[in-house]
Parts: C-alpha cells; structure tokens; sequence
C-alpha cells in the first residue's frame, strides 16, 4: 500500500470518487488542493513525463472548450503558464506516490504502479485464472 499525495478539486465529483477508489485499495490519501499549490513550471512538469503537451490538459476545462485555450497549438513552457495561470487546465488528479509523479487517472496504469483492486492481491486473482494483468495464460498440452 502506498502513500499517495492527490492533487484535486474540492467540488470535482470526479476526484471525489477517485480518492474513494484509492482509498478502497488500501492507499493511504494526503489530499491537497490542486488550487492551493502555487505551481511554478518546474514542480508542474514532472508529472506529465513524457507525455505529448496536448495529454497534458483537462479538456472539459472552460478555457478550452470556449476556445481561449488550444493545448494543440502550445509548447510546454507556455502549456505550464496557462495552468499556472489556470488549474482547470490540468489533467487532475495530480499523483504523487514512491517517487513517481503521474496527471490523470489511469485506472490500469495506476494498478500496474500501486495496486488499484481492493484488498485482492495479483496472485489470489491468478489461483482463481482471473488475473487480468494483460498476460495470456494458455492451458498446458495434455
């Protein structure tokens, strides 16, 4: 079980059930205000990897779908000003956890890096053939 640092919205519905999917897997939450930070450019990048610029951004954020904002068209430096400048813009949640930073709830990502299956451990899904893992087990060959 990890410790897992989560930058969301308070009034996002989205983030609300993604901590109670962590939370449910065991991870132990320290939840932050994604609003609150201060984000410079450098604490901002890490989490987007390498990742094309466009991945990088919510968007269903206001600014995008009005069209004031097109993530096609920017570079990194000025896609990090604009969430800077406004944080709908980023892909939320922001994760923190062993080391590694990551934008966005992957549900298979996040399981192959934390464990995302309640209380149920790789293996006992395999005793039962119900690992789903993306490795294909073949019946052995009378």
């Amino acid at each position: 079980m990890a410790e897992v640092i989560f930058y969301g919205l308070a009034d996002c519905p989205a983030n609300a059930r993604q901590k109670q999917q962590l939370v449910a897997a065991g991870h132990r939450l320290d939840v932050r205000d994604l609003a609150a930070q201060g984000w410079t450019r450098a604490a901002l990048r890490p989490f987007f990897g390498d990742r094309p610029v466009d991945e990088w951004f919510n968007r269903r954020a206001p600014a995008i779908k009005s069209g004031a904002v097109d993530p096609d068209t920017l570079g990194e430096e000025a896609a990090l000003d604009a969430m800077i400048a406004d944080v709908t813009l980023i892909r939320r949640p922001l994760l923190e956890a062993e080391g590694r930073r990551e934008a966005g709830f992957d549900p298979n990502l996040l399981n192959a890096w934390i464990g995302l299956v309640a209380g149920e451990s790789c293996d006992s899904k395999h005793a039962r053939g119900q690992c789903d893992h993306g490795h294909h087990h073949f019946p052995a060959r009378a």
